[in-house]
């Protein structure tokens, strides 16, 4: 029976956090950036996915005798090699490609990681508070004063880097600040009516926070980050780039463009073409994230 009543003390909170997170998506789809971003993020998808598994052609062959061809029209006259090839001739529309995918896959994997691991901080420290905030803030706060790049040094160049050492680095340095976003989240939300009708029906902490706190603060944190995504994507283009990504022969975007450096004069497309893709991606994705994010702040605000 206590149950049955904690449940119907939380049903209001959670229909409006629901109503929020469904609030959100309505709000971005009415603007003509979020469709925009959506519809380039998608057709990028796709193409990484199926593009160069389509073309037939593999992303490390070396063929000399087609090094440093030029970007050519879609007239026929040179396919497949629509996009040029780089100094060792291999194709840059694969391997640009691949970069994005394997962009693609780190960075929203390591989102994943991070929102996971700093909502879990960020909502025990809010709700339980005492000696176990305050460690875990600290915690988070020694986290936050480690630069990025000096913890992915440290960490990646003792060992030959792999997309889940720097998946791993990425998370390690992203977590705090979901970790201060749903701390800040849960502080706020414990005070409700709710909460305090669940406390006096008996239900146990971990029940309220997780399986009715959590529901309420999560999902406008979710939406927003995927403009995370577009920051990690950066990361793993610099660490790429720096020689503590992910290794040779796997093509990634800061590889590519950290190898067609030396010919930027002769053969600038080697450089441009998966630079161009990046910036297009990150484009796409900063687009939508924040058309959601100003959703959430209209909503939050009541307006729209």
């Amino acid at each position: 029976m206590a149950s049955d009543l904690t449940i119907g003390a939380a049903r209001p909170a959670r229909k409006r956090s629901m109503g929020l997170g469904a609030g959100m998506l309505v709000q971005a789809w009415r603007t003509a950036e979020f469709k925009v971003g959506l519809v380039v993020f998608i057709g990028l998808m796709l193409i990484s996915i199926f593009g160069p598994d389509l073309l037939g052609l593999s992303a490390t062959r070396f063929d000399v005798a087609a090094r440093f061809l030029p970007p050519m029209p879609l007239d026929g006259s040179r396919w497949p090699h629509l996009l040029g090839t780089d100094q060792l001739g291999r194709d840059l529309f694969v391997r640009s490609f691949i970069g994005l995918r394997n962009a693609l896959v780190i960075g929203v994997t390591s989102v994943i990681g991070m929102f996971l691991v700093g909502s879990l901080v960020g909502m025990v420290a809010g709700y339980w508070s005492g000696w176990v905030s305050l460690v875990l803030m600290r915690l988070t706060d020694a986290q936050m004063s480690i630069p990025v790049i000096i913890l992915a040094i440290t960490i990646l160049g003792v060992s030959r880097p792999t997309p889940a050492s720097i998946i791993l680095v990425l998370i390690l340095a992203g977590w705090p600040a979901y970790a201060r976003f749903a701390r800040s989240a849960t502080l706020s939300e414990r005070r409700r009516e709710y909460v305090k009708g669940a406390q006096i029906l008996g239900a146990m902490d971990p029940r309220i926070l997780f399986v009715h706190i959590a529901p309420n603060i999560l999902p406008p944190i979710a939406f927003v980050a995927i403009l995370d995504v577009a920051r990690m994507m950066i990361f793993e283009a610099i660490f790429g780039f720096i020689g503590i990504g992910v290794q040779p022969p796997t093509p990634t975007f800061g590889t590519i463009i950290a190898d067609g450096m030396k010919y930027l004069i002769n053969a600038w497309w080697i450089t441009t073409i998966p630079g161009l893709l990046l910036a297009i991606s990150l484009c796409s994705i900063n687009l939508m994230g924040g058309a959601l994010e100003r959703a959430r702040n209209k909503r939050l605000q009541g307006v729209g």
